[in-house]
């Protein structure tokens, strides 16, 4: 290698650690790590408030780690597609290799699925990954091709027409809007595309990931964008950046509770005002690790959360598989969690560390994959 090829990999080394964030992985970390926990609970009977959904309208703190995600994603976008989308002659070759991490994402949450449960007459068409997926393509090609402002205009046109059809328009089935599970919009659309074979096995009847849901939650990851493209400006010092983000969090949380008055906050509607709640409270985290750890320099803590948020979609693959094949090994006619756990905890507590355990496992597994510089991208 010549001097100036060296000084060259050297210039991109450090324009690189410049640009990147360190408390945007690791924000992404303590989500993945969150999202581990909260996934696999020793007994689905015996878990604490705060680590299960609302059981419908409502946000507890576990509501919180699916939208941090996507917002998180949108934020990304703006960080790993900034340099290349300022040049046309890339668009195209951007949309395709977006188009085709969406639809990775997809097949992966299919192919789990048919390795663990065999079988397509059950086969879950939404999902999670699923989700991802199509936030990812979408607010790729409009982060690509869309001006800010275009970004913006849309990002209320979604949250103000998802509601107007959430709550006027009347469902074909019963012949009125409704916002319960089995009644909404969003129900029978997926009935009718899916049908009730293919939809959430909890009910078959409808699906927390379904069609409709998924267009306010591109209003999520459109928000990571806008929070990501401000970040990311040169002109404003560290210190206005932060107290704008810490003022939009804080204007769309209140925002948020105020549209709960008549659209109430629902993750599994994925409704308006839950964007705006959740999108606020993001804002705010992002904003609180990214002064604490980027501007202040407390990076001690960090190296934990690192290797879930450098490998976040192997860990949640993993999360999957991991717990599912240990709880088959039987000891004689107990599983490891009746050995280890359930006799010597309250139910409760038994539950709550064996998740703990879980999530550090495969801490483990990224921590050995990080250590070895294996970064596994779709």
């Amino acid at each position: 290698m010549t001097q100036d090829s060296e000084l060259e990999t050297q210039h991109s080394s450090s324009r690189h650690r410049r640009t990147r964030l360190r408390s945007l992985d690791v924000f992404r970390g303590i989500t993945v790590a969150a999202m581990i926990l909260v996934n696999d609970p020793g007994d689905w009977t015996h878990i604490y408030a705060p680590l299960e959904h609302s059981k419908w309208n409502g946000c507890t703190p576990t509501d919180l780690i699916f939208p941090f995600f996507l917002f998180i994603v949108g934020v990304s976008i703006v960080y790993s597609m900034q340099r290349k989308a300022a040049n046309p002659s890339n668009h195209a070759r951007m949309l395709l290799s977006a188009f085709r991490r969406g639809v990775i994402l997809i097949l992966i949450s299919l192919a789990i699925q048919l390795i663990l449960h065999p079988g397509f007459e059950h086969l879950r068409l939404p999902g999670v990954l699923q989700r991802i997926g199509v936030v990812f393509f979408i607010c790729s090609f409009l982060y690509i091709k869309a001006s800010q402002r275009t970004r913006d205009v849309l990002f209320v046109l979604i949250l103000i027409g998802y509601y107007v059809v959430m709550t006027f328009v009347p469902v074909p089935d019963t012949g009125v809007a409704s916002l319960l599970p089995d009644t909404n919009m969003g129900a029978w659309l997926d009935r009718t595309v899916f049908s009730t074979n293919h939809l959430w096995v909890e009910s078959h009847t409808w699906d927390p990931e379904g069609l409709l849901g998924t267009l306010p939650a591109i209003a999520t990851g459109l928000f990571g964008i806008r929070v990501g493209s401000w970040l990311k400006r040169k002109d404003p010092d560290e210190g206005v950046k932060i107290s704008w983000m810490f003022t939009y969090g804080v204007l769309a949380v209140v925002l948020g509770l105020i549209w709960d008055l008549f659209f109430p906050i629902n993750k599994a509607l994925w409704t308006s005002s839950f964007v705006l709640y959740t999108g606020g409270w993001a804002t705010i985290g992002l904003a609180f690790s990214y002064w604490l750890i980027d501007v202040q320099g407390y990076r001690s803590f960090t190296g934990f959360f690192i290797p879930f948020g450098a490998n976040a979609i192997t860990a949640y693959v993993l999360s999957d598989f991991v717990p599912h094949y240990i709880n088959k090994i039987k000891i004689g006619d107990s599983s490891i969690y009746k050995i280890l756990f359930e006799p010597y905890f309250t139910p409760f507590n038994a539950s709550l560390i064996s998740a703990v355990a879980m999530t550090l496992l495969i801490w483990v597994l990224m921590w050995i994959l990080y250590l070895r510089k294996i970064i596994i991208k779709v």
